[in-house]
């Protein structure tokens, strides 16, 4: 008879072609057979077939409900083609006929592990930005390469600024930020550029920024110094820039090394007289920032030459 006859697993693993085309002759004269039609949905599954081994191990299924192997090769089937709910559902009811194969709880662990990774909200993409400001300006700079012309919307408010940055890559990067400042929307822009994108908001007024977020009190605002930095062009400094009211708290600071140190020349030159301050400009620029002198009569009748540290070497540009 020919549901007799037997498809081990040995048999379909050694060809697994030649064993699809027996079972498949062999199944036109027993469509019925649940064991031929689950050892076929296991011929697709080592040729990759996985949609038809799908449809033959459900096929076992709803004819032998009671035959826990069906179930295990659906399970199977679904995992390749990446249906894990389905896999898992498939594995956990194989494991409920058969609770002595333990093949069935590692399939049930692979897919939870699928699913805890498919699950997971996918990464916000790592876009860097930074700020800096000019007298009139406040630049914020996102680090993205490649962003299409249009795919860039912002919106400037007078306390706000909003920006959605749509990636080469497809993701979507958005920023909001609440502005120390007021800013004038209508005078604000942005620009696209091949590695970033660039927003610049027009100050209300010439002030430095301390933070692009946060309050402003209006009891700590500094006008914009563009002289308070040294560049590699002009290294000049002005002690009447870098000098502020210092309070008692301030006076009364401990502080060690080069900020001590710092300290106290403010507080010499903000305590000296007119002569102390002419001396300790004078010196510090003709020596390159190598001398600090607070004695006129001496600097004033000569040139102040650069002194460095024994282990420093002084270069001229």
């Amino acid at each position: 008879m020919a549901t007799e006859r037997s498809f081990p697993d040995s048999f379909i693993d050694e060809d697994p072609q030649k064993a699809l085309e027996e079972l498949n002759d062999a199944l036109k004269g027993d469509a019925d057979n649940a064991e031929w039609i689950c050892q076929r949905a296991y011929a697709h599954i080592l040729l990759k077939n996985y949609s038809s081994a799908v449809e033959d191990a459900k096929r076992a299924e709803q004819l032998k409900p009671s035959l826990p192997l069906a179930f295990m090769r659906t399970g199977i089937a679904e995992y390749h083609l990446n249906n894990f709910e389905s896999a898992h559902a498939a594995f956990t009811e194989g494991h409920q006929l058969d609770s002595s194969d333990n093949s069935y709880e590692i399939w049930i662990k692979r897919c939870e592990e699928m699913l805890g990774v498919t699950r997971q909200a996918p990464a916000a993409p790592n876009v860097k930005h930074d700020w800096y400001q000019t007298e009139s300006q406040i630049i914020i700079t996102v680090m993205a390469k490649n962003v299409p012309k249009d795919g860039v919307c912002v919106s400037f408010m007078e306390k706000e600024l909003s920006a959605s940055i749509r990636l080469a890559s497809g993701d979507t990067h958005n920023l909001h930020f609440h502005l120390l400042h007021p800013i004038i929307p209508e005078q604000s822009n942005f620009k696209i550029l091949t590695t970033k994108v660039e927003m610049k908001m027009k100050k209300t007024d010439a002030i430095r920024w301390e933070k692009l977020e946060g309050e402003g009190q209006e009891s700590s605002i500094k006008h914009f110094n563009p002289n308070q930095y040294p560049t590699s062009s002009h290294y000049t400094r002005k002690w009447d820039k870098m000098v502020v009211d210092i309070s008692e708290e301030e006076k009364n600071e401990k502080l060690e090394g080069d900020a001590a140190l710092n300290k106290l020349f403010q507080q010499i030159y903000s305590d000296g007289s007119d002569e102390v301050k002419r001396a300790m400009n004078k010196s510090f620029m003709e020596s390159a920032g190598t001398v600090l002198s607070t004695n006129w009569k001496d600097v004033a009748k000569r040139k102040v030459d650069a002194s460095p540290p024994d282990d420093v070497e002084l270069k001229k540009f």
